[in-house]
């Protein structure tokens, strides 16, 4: 037993020394595998990086993707972040996905640059993109919510992530995100259009947007006008009237502050102030008719059939191939028939009735369409309502020979053209 004891010693000592490796040629290996990898990084890396350039230039995409696998490969900016800057070669990688139409690898590279890269700003747009290319409408907001807190500035990113909100029926969302661009730019004209639309959406009343949009712009003058404008639409037309009368003061030519001046006018019943609103309007815009047509209705409004029937006359003037024009000649002798015709009809109120149904005829064969036409009630009436061939009959001689006839009752005194009889009347 005694004489084991040296044996069993030395092969312990065999043992411990076989399972400790020698430390000076392990460190060699890895001192030497370094070397190797730097040298071939240094030899490769400046290659590689033109090469990757000279095809991103001629667009060869799928080289330029092969150069770029290579590239990372070799971890070409860890070793020298000069000669291949990761943003550079993340961003360019990615681009040459897209281009080919591949999204989902783009995306890849785009989360192996981030892994390196966390707070670069470029890297998470092409990354956003990359989600939306590829319908991933919940993984690209939220891409743009680590950009909006990382960038605080950047109104772009802010403009952003409001249209993805706004998309997504996210109205709370995107009226912080307004406003929030609204504090750094508080002028900004897209942010408050879209603010205003974002209110309304959310079933939230946005006339205060509107409201402090002009107020905080009173120079500006279609804010004037949007804001006269949800007025009118807030049934408030007499605060409409004084932001428009504001608005014309400051511009006497705004062709679209007087008409909806006149608009809100006619809302608060004052027939006069729009009628005033009108007439200016149709001298800065003399050649639209619609003007005219306006004006007409405005004055059958006030039973003034004179000047109902002048601003007709006037818009056939302007535009005498518009049906529209004749129509509403028609319109004004069909009331005035209306206003004073007695009972049983006399021979004047059968004259107007007449002359009406003769400028619907004309209307009609210029292309009228509109929702007033009184033409076929008149025909089928026409021996109870119209002057004819009977009346014709019974007419005096100096009627007959002049071949014209004219209300003469005072009732009628502003009808001023006389009737022509039928061919066929004898």
């Amino acid at each position: 037993m005694g004489r084991m004891k040296p044996f069993i010693l030395s092969a312990l000592m065999l043992i411990i020394f076989m399972c400790v490796p020698p430390e000076s040629k392990n460190g060699g290996t890895l001192a030497q595998e370094k070397a190797r990898l730097d040298s071939l990084r240094k030899k490769r890396c400046p290659r590689l990086m033109s090469s990757a350039a000279e095809y991103y230039r001629n667009r060869d995409w799928k080289q330029t993707v092969k150069i770029y696998s290579e590239i990372t490969s070799l971890d070409c900016d860890e070793w020298n972040p000069t000669y291949a800057p990761p943003q550079e070669i993340y961003q360019y990688y990615a681009i040459a996905y897209e281009q080919m139409g591949k999204f989902d690898s783009s995306e890849f590279v785009l989360l192996d640059g981030l892994q390196k890269l966390p707070e670069n700003i470029e890297l998470r747009k092409r990354l956003a993109y990359s989600y939306k290319r590829q319908g991933k409408l919940d993984k690209e907001i939220i891409e743009y919510e680590r950009l909006a807190d990382m960038s605080l500035e950047d109104v772009s990113v802010l403009n952003d992530l409001s249209r993805l909100y706004k998309e997504q029926e996210r109205y709370e969302d995107q009226i912080l995100i307004l406003e929030k661009i609204l504090n750094m730019d508080e002028n900004n004209e897209l942010a408050q259009s879209e603010l205003a639309l974002a209110f309304e959406s959310s079933g939230r009343d946005p006339l205060d947007v509107y409201k402090k949009r002009y107020q905080d712009n009173t120079e500006n003058l279609s804010y004037g006008l949007d804001y006269a404008d949800r007025l009118i639409q807030a049934d408030l037309p007499q605060d409409a009237v004084v932001i428009l009368k504001s608005v014309i003061q400051k511009d006497p030519t705004s062709k679209l502050a007087y008409r909806k001046l006149a608009e809100a006018s006619k809302k608060t019943d004052d027939l006069e102030q729009a009628a005033q609103a009108y007439n200016a309007l149709f001298k800065i815009d003399p050649r639209d008719e619609r003007i005219a047509i306006s004006l007409s209705d405005i004055f059958i409004e006030t039973a003034e059939y004179d000047k109902a029937l002048k601003w007709a006359d006037k818009s056939i003037d302007v535009n005498s191939d518009n049906g529209d024009t004749y129509a509403q000649k028609a319109k004004v002798y069909f009331y005035g028939w209306d206003h004073f015709r007695k009972n049983p009809f006399t021979t004047d109120d059968r004259i107007v009735a007449k002359l009406a149904y003769n400028y619907f005829v004309i209307a009609e064969n210029k292309g009228y369409r509109g929702i007033f036409n009184k033409k076929d009630w008149l025909d089928e009436n026409a021996k109870d309502v119209m002057y004819g061939r009977a009346q014709w009959f019974m007419a005096e001689d100096k009627v007959k020979r002049t071949r014209k006839i004219k209300p003469v009752s005072p009732d009628y005194r502003w009808v001023t053209e006389a009737m022509l009889p039928e061919d066929d009347w004898k």
